[in-house]
């Protein structure tokens, strides 16, 4: 089984993110990390691959400049190789055109299971996986946990406010992963090692033949996100109680 895992690189959740205000977009001249929820589905991938020795997981990415570093991490934890997608058409691309660049790819790859997360922590659009199970006419489980593959078929479980679903679907589907999954696991040494011989394709829109006419995101206008101010400080003189109750209140809170 062929197993493409979308990956996404990301300014660092733990760094101060920031949008450039000339452009509108983020940021990302500082340090920039695998999403952690891309890093989740690189280990319900492998999970999977390490139960079916026939498998191999491909991990796919679209990102201006360097992807190395997330790209060898991916290799050292187990991906049989990766693909990088990468054209100056692509600044500023918006979720359409990313959809269509991304299933191109794995259209070409001949994948039978796509695994990604349910969104990025920097766009948070959520709806990539979708579009590119539409580009591809494959059935598409979002928000999965207790991820399984048995046979041909794929199922997990997906969480609702009123309560959970058990879904499944037959392969090959694209599947979307939540933050119940496993943490991933880290790269061996051997992994380490291993990765730098692992292949590394680029891919332009011209290779996958995708057009990016009028396909970007367009900002009218952005401002800096102004300090924080103090908060209320609430001292207990007999009314404490009442004072927090009228403020979650107002606050809609309650």
């Amino acid at each position: 089984m062929k197993i493409v895992v979308l990956m996404k690189q990301v300014p660092d959740t733990w760094g101060e993110r920031k949008l450039d205000l000339s452009t509108g977009w983020a940021d990302r001249s500082g340090d920039n990390v695998i999403d952690e929820i891309n890093e989740r589905a690189l280990e319900v991938a492998l999970t999977i691959a390490d139960a079916d020795k026939t498998s191999e997981v491909i991990v796919v990415t679209m990102a201006p400049g360097d992807v190395s570093e997330s790209l060898k991490k991916a290799l050292a934890m187990g991906c049989a190789s990766a693909v990088h997608i990468v054209d100056d058409q692509l600044a500023g691309a918006d979720v359409a055109l990313t959809a269509a660049a991304l299933a191109a790819a794995v259209r070409e790859l001949g994948a039978d299971l796509v695994v990604a997360g349910n969104e990025s922590t920097d766009g948070r659009g959520g709806v990539v996986p979708a579009m590119i199970a539409e580009h591809l006419g494959l059935p598409h489980l979002g928000q999965l946990g207790q991820i399984d593959v048995s046979g041909s078929t794929v199922s997990g479980v997906r969480q609702l406010d009123e309560g959970t679903q058990r879904v499944h679907a037959e392969l090959p589907a694209v599947i979307s992963v939540n933050e119940s999954n496993p943490d991933a696991r880290f790269p061996s040494f051997k992994g380490i090692m291993g990765a730098k011989k692992k292949p590394v394709e680029t891919r332009t829109l011209a290779d996958l033949g995708v057009n990016a006419l009028g396909a970007k995101t367009m900002v009218s206008s952005t401002v800096a996100r102004p300090p924080r101010s103090a908060g209320t400080k609430v001292v207990d003189d007999g009314t404490a109680a009442t004072q927090l109750a009228d403020f979650l209140v107002s606050s809609r809170l309650v």
